[in-house]
């Protein structure tokens, strides 16, 4: 019978018969070599997102407040990056990173609300 060998390191492996690997190591390494495209770009998403929600925090401590489309471009806000779409009865379609929302008003601005 052929022995097993690791999937990284290609040492003999020992034990049980359907291992893969000989140690953690090689098993974390094979795994971290494999899934790296995919952990870059969720890694990627999830800074931006949490970039935009520290925006948005930072110009609304007080639950609501309005801004202007420069000072969120400013401080670096993304306009492509958002977890949700609400639109309201009326058709009001607000932004939202997590809690913390965003409506396009004219002119430029911003209302900037927190959903509790």
């Amino acid at each position: 019978m052929e022995q097993k060998r690791c999937l990284e390191c290609n040492e003999k492996i020992i034990g049980r018969i359907d291992k893969k690997f000989c140690n953690d190591s090689c098993r974390n390494t094979y795994n971290n070599r494999i899934n790296k495209d995919n952990k870059n770009l969720i890694r990627n998403t999830n800074n931006r997102l949490r970039k935009n929600y520290r925006i948005l925090e930072g110009l609304n401590p007080e639950q609501k407040t309005k801004t202007s489309r420069a000072k969120l471009v400013e401080a670096g806000f993304d306009f492509n990056y958002f977890t949700s779409i609400y639109t309201t009865k009326a058709g009001t379609i607000y932004y939202f990173v997590y809690n913390q929302g965003y409506l396009p008003l004219e002119g430029d601005y911003y209302a900037l609300v927190k959903r509790e």
